[in-house]
């Protein structure tokens, strides 16, 4: 099953059309508290946390609480000092892309 916006190849028929959804537009599920609407499923469940308070992800090392798992792994970087983002031209690394973008700022002189 292949995309007619963009050639990308599916390995079935459901697949193909969620993913016409980001060509269209299209956005069939609706939060019931504020009327805002999404393409996935999954996007509105995680919007529905911003009403309800719902934090399910939790670190380990604090405590802390999150309403996605993306944002528990960022905030996870904290404890491990994980630095993903290195600097191509002195090799410095950083935990956040945006410490990067700025510290490249250095070595551009933006």
């Amino acid at each position: 099953y292949k995309c007619k916006e963009c050639g990308k190849r599916f390995i079935d028929s459901w697949r193909l059309t969620l993913h016409q959804r980001m060509h269209t537009e299209e956005r069939p599920h609706k939060c019931l508290e504020c009327g805002k609407s999404f393409n996935w499923r999954n996007n509105l469940i995680r919007h529905e946390r911003i009403h309800t308070g719902e934090k399910p992800y939790k670190c380990k090392e604090c405590g802390k609480r999150f309403i996605d798992s993306w944002r528990l792994t960022l905030h996870q970087r904290m404890h491990t000092e994980e630095r993903p983002h290195k600097c191509l031209e002195c090799g410095k690394s950083f935990n956040w892309r945006n410490n990067l973008i700025r510290h490249e700022r250095i070595h551009t002189g933006e």
